[in-house]
C-alpha cells in the first residue's frame, strides 16, 4: 500500500532544508518510491545534452532534480504550514493547514 503524503502534484511548496532553503515553486511530479518531488524552478541542474534531431545545438541545460519529500514544507495563503487531515461535514477526508485551519482544495 503506497504511503499518503502531505504534498501532491500543483501544491505549492516551500524547500525547507538543503541547497535550495527558502526557494518556492508548484510541485510538477511526485516519484513515490524514492521519496522525491521535482519542484519548478528549485534544485536546478546543469545536464550534458547530446545533439538530437529535437535539439541540434545540444550543449549544456538547467533542469530541475528531485527534491526529498521531507525538505519540502505546504504554502497556504504565503505561508509555510504543517498539513493535517480531518473528516469534513461531507464525511470526506481533507487535508488542511494546521496553522490557519482551512482547507485544502
Amino acid at each position: 500500500m503506497q504511503q499518503k503524503l502531505h504534498i501532491k502534484v500543483g501544491d505549492t511548496v516551500k524547500v525547507i532544508s538543503g541547497e535550495s532553503k527558502g526557494q518556492e515553486g508548484k510541485v510538477l511530479t511526485i516519484d513515490r518510491k524514492k521519496m522525491r518531488a521535482i519542484v519548478e524552478g528549485v534544485n536546478l541542474v546543469k545536464k550534458h545534452a547530446k545533439p538530437s534531431a529535437a535539439d541540434p545545438q545540444g550543449g549544456i541545460v538547467e533542469k530541475e532534480a528531485g527534491i526529498h519529500i521531507s525538505n519540502l514544507m505546504n504554502v497556504v495563503k504565503g505561508q509555510a504550514s504543517r498539513i493535517g487531515r480531518k473528516i469534513n461535514t461531507e464525511g470526506k477526508l481533507v487535508r488542511y493547514s494546521k496553522k490557519s485551519g482551512e482547507e485544502i482544495k
